[in-house]
Formats: C-alpha cells, structure tokens, sequence
C-alpha cells in the first residue's frame, strides 16, 4: 500500500509522448512479473487515472509483434504468452517454464469439459452423465489443481454441492471468458466428451426432476 502511494502515477512533469511511453513500461513490467494474468484494477494502480488501459495494451502488443511472445486477454487479465508457433521450441528445450502444466487423465479431462459446459453441478449429475460414478477422487484431484472450485448447494434433495470452474482453469487454457468455451464438435473429435452423452443426461435429469414434482 505505501509503496502504491508513493508511486508518481500521472508524470505530469513528462511530456505527453514520454509520459505514455513510461506507462506502457510499467504495465508491461506488471504483467511480466505476475504469475497469474492481471486485472484492469491492478494496472491502473501504476498509471494516471485517465490512461487508457485498453490503448495501452494495444501499443505494448504493436510493439511485441515480431517477438516471440505477446500479452493476451485470459480470466478477465492480460498475461505475457509464448506464441503457439515456438511451442515446439519451448517443448525440445526442456527448461523449466514459469507454468507447470498439468497432466489429466482421459476421463479427469472429460469429467473437467462436462463440468466447464453443464456448471454449477453436482458429483450426481456428472455419474448420471457418464453412466458410472465420478470418484471423489477425481474431483479432490481437478481441485487440487485449481481448475474447480464449489458452487452453490443444489436445490435438489439433500443440498448437495456444486462444482464451478476456477479463473485458474480460464488461465490455464488460454480463455478469457466461459463464452469462449470451443464448439461440442472439437471436444467430441478430441473423444473428450460425447454431446450424445450430454443430452442423455440432461434428459435423464429432467425426467428425474418431472417425476419428483
């Protein structure tokens, strides 16, 4: 907090051109050094308070285009990422990379894609979903890698709990809001859910439902 008010964010004594440009490194240099994506809130701690953050960004992204790595929007932040086309690169190097990536299991990725899709819902829903029961353990294993978090009690009897996806799991693959979840049709060409599955289980959800009223 003190360091925050101690911080010269309008540079009024800077020329205009000089001014922006200080900003552009400050912003920059937040979203370097964070590990997880940045808030409008949090740059707007380091610049003047009629800065635009969404200009700023655009001419720190104009700046970087020939490098190999940009500043994207993911879970409602920006946060430097390494362009798709150096992956392989990254990947022959085998350096430590500032993001450890984790490794699902078929069915933990399916069980996450469901509950990405059909959230807030219940341990239930998704047994009912994939015809057999989802292990506790699956869903403490997703938690314990931060891309589920608890949602509100269901109303159904019982009050059982919910699941919702995480900012982190927006993070991790690249999102910056549920909208841009991709198409049912490339997560059924990947075989990581079935829509066939989804709606047998919707269906059998809503029958369950008609006949408890």
């Amino acid at each position: 907090m003190g360091d925050e008010h101690l911080l010269d964010r309008e540079l009024e004594d800077l020329p205009a051109d000089l001014r922006w440009r200080e900003w552009m490194l400050r912003a920059e240099a937040v979203i370097f050094a964070a590990s997880e994506p940045v808030s409008r809130e949090t740059l707007a701690r380091v610049v003047g308070q009629d800065c635009s953050i969404e200009l700023l960004i655009d001419d720190i992204r104009e700046e970087l285009r020939s490098r190999p790595y940009d500043i994207v929007a993911v879970a409602g932040g920006w946060q430097h990422r390494s362009r798709s086309a150096y992956a392989s690169a990254i990947r022959a190097s085998q350096a430590p990379t500032r993001s450890c990536q984790v490794t699902l299991s078929e069915h933990e990725a399916a069980v996450l894609a469901a509950i990405a899709y059909m959230q807030p819902v219940t341990r239930g829903d998704l047994s009912n979903l994939f015809g057999k029961e989802v292990s506790r353990d699956t869903i403490a294993s997703l938690r314990d890698s931060g891309f589920l978090g608890s949602g509100p009690r269901s109303p159904t009897p019982g009050a059982p709990y919910t699941y919702v996806t995480t900012r982190h799991f927006l993070s991790a693959f690249g999102l910056e809001t549920l909208r841009e979840l991709p198409d049912l049709e490339r997560l059924e060409d990947a075989g990581l859910l079935s829509r066939q599955a989804m709606e047998q289980g919707a269906t059998a959800e809503l029958e369950s439902d008609a006949l408890e009223d």
